[in-house]
Parts: C-alpha cells; structure tokens; sequence
C-alpha cells in the first residue's frame, strides 16, 4: 500500500501535527516552503517527493485566501504525480450561503465546491472530507468524479453532554427549530429530552422567541448547535432557556468560530457556564478562557482513514 503524507495550510498546521502525533511514522509529514511577497502575492514549494503516494492536505475554507493556499496545495500535489488526493475541510467556509434567497445572490457553498471539482484527477481519484455540515445537501453541489464525504462529530457531542451533565437529569437543545431534527437524534441516543425554541423575525437584524418545545424548569439544559458564529442566536435561545426555569446552561459546538467579540459576548451575558467545542476552526485555539474546552477532531479524520482501509 503507497505511503501516506500530509500536508496543512498555514492556518492548520496545529491538526496536522496533532494527526501525526497519533499516527506516528505510519504517516509522512510533508514539508513545504512558503513566503509572502511584498505585493501580496505567495509562494508555495512542495519540498517533499509525493510521487505515488498517498496525499493528505488539511486546511479549512475560513476565507479567500486559505480557499486559494489550500486549491493550490492540492494542484502542485496532483502534478507531482500524487497517487490519490484526500483533501480534509474541518470547517466549510461559507456553509450558510448554500441558496439563493435574493436574485443575484451567489451561492458561494457552491461555488466552493465547483472550485475543487475542477481539479484533475489522481489515479485513484480525490475525496473531499467535511465535518459536521451547516447543511448536508452541500455534499450535492461537488462535480465531477470527486468523492465528497460527510463526517458527523457525533461521539464528541455525546461524550461532551454526558460529562457536562454528570448525574444530573439534562435536556439537550437547539437555539431554534432549524437543527431540531439532529438535536432530536442525538437527544434519543443519550435517552433525554430535546428541546428547541420557536422563534418570529421581526426584521432582518431581530428575532423574537415565541415558545419553548418542551419543559426544562429546574432541569440542566445543554444546548448544541454546529457552529458558534458572533453568539448572537445562542445567548436568545440562552435568555429563552433560563426564563423558562432552567437550572443552568452549557453549550457544544462543532466549529467554535468566534467570529469578533463572539466569545466575549456568550461570557458575558451570564447565563452560559460552560461552552465545549472542537478544533475545527483555528479561532477556537486563540480564546485562552477557563469557561472554553477544545477538544480535537485528530482522531475522528485518523479514525476515518482506518475505517477506510479495512
């Protein structure tokens, strides 16, 4: 079986080396070079020889100019003769803009996609790894004869829930009906209640919460939701929550992105005592706070490549 080499974008070198803690010499760590021009322009070097080897490249779409490293990673990649080109996407960029709802909005989920449909084909062909999509349609939206494929944090969520909770009776919730169907699914598995709020725009900046899907007076409420943007929706769903008679209030995200003073504000509101979310996004690794617990999705990716060769 050809050897395995990973690569990272700048942004993601930290799980690179978290994989590769884990998976030793059974993976090569691919060296580059790389140097930023005066006029803004970059330079990549692949230093190492990928020639008929398994390429692994982790780097999220979390703007422009990752989007571009990480396609240009997988391009130098490809005609060095790499044997099969696996490319993990932690976080997918732009998830929310998956459908117009205004002429001329550009649905940038897809344009995403299409981008690296759009790269040649290795012998074996290239898979696109994604983890916990805003939505999985976006999966539909790759062309041509790339594999997309969806891998869903779910034990992260489980385990997270059950040692926040301890031994007291939970409920697990969404900050609106939107994710009540997975929060629903993960709440079966964990044999507790789920809860959503109902919520009313009033405008396109303001939302009013109208009722609560189940009873959570006196009861720990853990609210799960795949990505944590400015924490604008999570502290409403929160105020909902603890007006409804909560005892106390934990959140689990998937992608902690922080966007902002996101952070600051979930702290600050004071209804939130604990948010546990993964490294799928570098912002995560920025916040240095007691109140935040990271927990990595290096064994998820290692795990899936193990499933994958059995």
């Amino acid at each position: 079986m050809p050897q395995k080499i990973i690569f990272a974008t700048q942004h993601y070198k930290y799980l690179k080396d978290r994989i590769l803690a884990i998976t030793g010499e059974a993976w090569e760590n691919g060296e580059l070079e790389i140097r930023d021009f005066p006029d803004g322009e970059h330079y990549h070097r692949i230093l190492s020889d990928v020639s008929h080897k398994e390429v692994v490249i982790i780097g999220g779409t979390i703007d422009d100019q990752a989007t571009l490293e990480l396609f240009d990673l997988a391009s130098g990649c490809i005609q060095l003769g790499a044997y099969s080109l696996t490319i993990i996407i932690p976080y997918f960029g732009y998830s929310t803009m998956e459908r117009a709802v205004k002429y001329g909005e550009i649905v940038k989920a897809k344009t995403r996609a299409v981008l690296f449909s759009s790269l040649p084909n290795t012998s074996r062909g290239n898979r696109i790894v994604m983890i916990d999509l805003h939505v999985d349609g976006i999966t539909w939206y790759f062309e041509n004869d790339i594999r997309p494929v969806h891998l869903y944090a779910k034990g992260f969520v489980l385990n997270a829930a059950q040692e926040l909770a301890g031994d007291k009776p939970f409920v697990l919730a969404s900050t609106d009906a939107g994710r009540a169907k997975w929060v629903e699914s993960l709440a079966n598995d964990l044999h507790v209640p789920a809860a959503f709020v109902f919520k009313r725009r009033i405008s396109g900046e303001e939302t009013a919460i109208t009722a609560i899907s189940a009873d959570v007076k006196d009861k720990t409420v853990i609210i799960y939701d795949d990505m944590i943007r400015t924490g604008g929706s999570l502290v409403h769903a929160a105020e909902a929550y603890h007006e409804a008679g909560a005892a106390g209030i934990c959140v689990i995200t998937t992608h902690g992105i922080f966007a902002g003073n996101g952070f600051e504000r979930i702290k600050n509101s004071g209804l939130i005592s604990k948010v546990v979310c993964t490294d799928t996004h570098p912002n995560a690794l920025t916040i240095h706070d007691p109140m935040l617990e990271v927990r990595s999705v290096a064994q998820l990716i290692v795990d899936y490549f193990h499933y994958q060769s059995i």
